[in-house]
């Protein structure tokens, strides 16, 4: 078995165009957790009051495979190892795991911390027992440890040393500027191997577009431990992508890096997680892309449709895609009667409302709709198409007021809401929000709430807007996605429109009855 350890949250947030709410990091570490890695990096808790938020909130979930991991670095120099304020906001944080990086390149030593090789060895010494001694499991980042092997091959084995005998569980070697190539990977490995017995992990960067070529070369030569993040995600031109890393371990290498059943999510974990951050999914991805298993041109298609194998390296189902025959796409039923299952309704090829479904499906993500991050919203047009929606109130009309009060510098936002619940129950309804969706959120909530007592926990947890068409301007269409929740659990709605407030209220809307429909399950 592989160890998957998974540092989206930390390292993927550092990609130029990613930054990750609170929330946002809980969704991700759950569905990590369904996803069934082993560790998830939460971020550095000495470096922010987020992460180190991050730490406190997490521990209220109770996660069924995945163990949180707290970041940070070796002690600073001078300063002893139980004095340090970064390694005890480490053992604060109260994780089963740990993991500090300190310096294997001598050029940082004398560069970049200003202190001697031997100083540095007992930085990295130092830290690793003191954590050891508070901490259930260790792991040490040699960070730029390629680099540095190919600059001082004896002072890099050293600093490895230093780390492991002092009780490291296991000593990752990273590639931290991702310029080393397969063959040097695979060098070096062999011949740390040779002077050193100890368990070996791997954390590479794309720099050179090989962070995926070299972490599987690392887990070839025996690394128990690989590092990544999903869809690849990191500072500069990225990590190693998770999302083809595990699935070339299990179709291709037959080592086992989350539990096989688990596998047929992979695509739906990576969508979720560029739906989270903000980012539009990259097609061409391989194994999870929308692209990754499509067929265009005649002879390929003619061949495919006979006998898979010869266009597809692996079966697309695998990794949760689907087969796409473009031009008269042939595919997603099978989507469509996987995802209605989970929600209770049994439906088949045959099942006509199947054939409507995919065709309403096709027809909203055209208008810019997306499900990945909304998985209540798709519940709902599988249920209206299936005629199990009961629809519990109707909109007469909405008016949203902002408006801004000099005196006081700030801006007051008002909604006012008239809608009809059931037939002759008419509800006519003002309240005030820290802005417009706020506030249409709360009158809609309070013009219901009497009706539907079941909804006083509801809150509006996140909420996001994406530009889906920007060389439009003002006028471009946007995509909403909100996040709500109480104590029964969470769920995300979407709403499109060229007017942000229509598809807030669109995705509020979905949200209300989400949870009405789940209270009569």
């Amino acid at each position: 078995m592989v160890k998957i350890y998974d540092t989206t949250l930390r390292d993927g947030a550092q990609s130029e165009d990613v930054a990750f709410s609170l929330e946002d990091m809980v969704r991700v570490t759950l569905k990590l957790d369904e996803l069934g890695v082993h560790y998830i990096e939460g971020g550095w808790p000495g470096s922010n009051p987020r992460d180190a938020a991050y730490f406190d909130k997490i521990k209220k979930y109770r996660l069924a495979s995945a163990r949180t991991a707290a970041f940070g670095s070796t002690r600073r120099a001078g300063v002893r190892a139980d004095e340090d304020s970064n390694l005890l906001s480490l053992v604060e944080a109260i994780t089963p795991a740990v993991t500090i990086f300190g310096k294997s390149w001598n050029l940082h030593v004398k560069e970049a911390l200003k202190v001697s090789l031997e100083e540095n060895l007992d930085m990295i010494h130092s830290s690793v027992s003191f954590l050891k001694a508070n901490v259930p499991e260790v792991f040490y980042d040699a960070e730029h440890f390629f680099d540095g092997y190919k600059s001082n091959p004896a002072y890099a084995i050293k600093t490895l040393k230093a780390a492991h005998d002092a009780g490291a569980d296991c000593l990752v070697l990273c590639d931290t500027n991702g310029g080393t190539l397969s063959w040097e990977i695979e060098r070096i490995i062999n011949e740390v191997k040779a002077e050193l017995s100890a368990p070996l992990g791997i954390h590479c960067h794309n720099d050179s577009e090989l962070a995926v070529a070299n972490s599987l070369a690392a887990v070839n030569l025996g690394a128990e431990q690989v590092q990544g993040t999903i869809n690849g995600y990191g500072e500069r031109c990225g990590n190693a992508n998770l999302c083809s890393i595990i699935p070339a371990l299990q179709l291709k290498m037959g080592l086992e890096g989350i539990p096989t059943d688990r596998l047929c999510k992979l695509r739906e974990i990576s969508r979720f997680v560029a739906e989270i951050a903000n980012l539009r999914h990259y097609k061409h991805q391989p194994y999870v892309g929308d692209s990754a298993f499509a067929h265009k041109a005649g002879m390929h298609v003619n061949a495919v449709l006979k006998a898979r194998e010869t266009y597809e390296h692996t079966r697309p189902e695998a990794v949760g895609n689907v087969q796409r025959i473009l031009v008269s796409d042939l595919a997603g039923k099978s989507n469509i009667i996987r995802k209605a299952s989970e929600y209770g309704i049994d439906l088949t090829h045959n099942t006509p409302e199947v054939k409507n479904i995919l065709k309403t499906l096709k027809d909203m993500e055209n208008q810019g709709y997306q499900y990945e991050g909304a998985d209540a919203s798709f519940e709902l047009l599988i249920k209206k198409a299936t005629g199990r929606h009961k629809k519990f109130f109707e909109l007469e009309g909405y008016r949203v007021i902002v408006e801004w009060y000099e005196a006081k510098r700030e801006t007051i936002s008002e909604a006012t809401i008239r809608v009809w619940v059931g037939e002759d129950k008419f509800e006519y309804t003002a309240a005030m929000g820290n802005g417009p969706v706020n506030a249409l959120d709360n009158a809609l909530r309070k013009a219901v709430l009497k009706h539907f007592p079941e909804l006083s926990g509801v809150r509006l947890l996140d909420y996001k807007v994406r530009v889906l068409n920007a060389g439009e301007g003002t006028t471009a269409k946007v995509r909403v996605l909100i996040e709500s929740g109480d104590d029964t659990g969470k769920w995300g709605t979407v709403g499109v429109s060229e007017n942000v407030i229509e598809a807030s209220w669109e995705a509020l809307v979905d949200s209300i009855e989400y949870r009405l429909l789940k209270e009569g399950d």
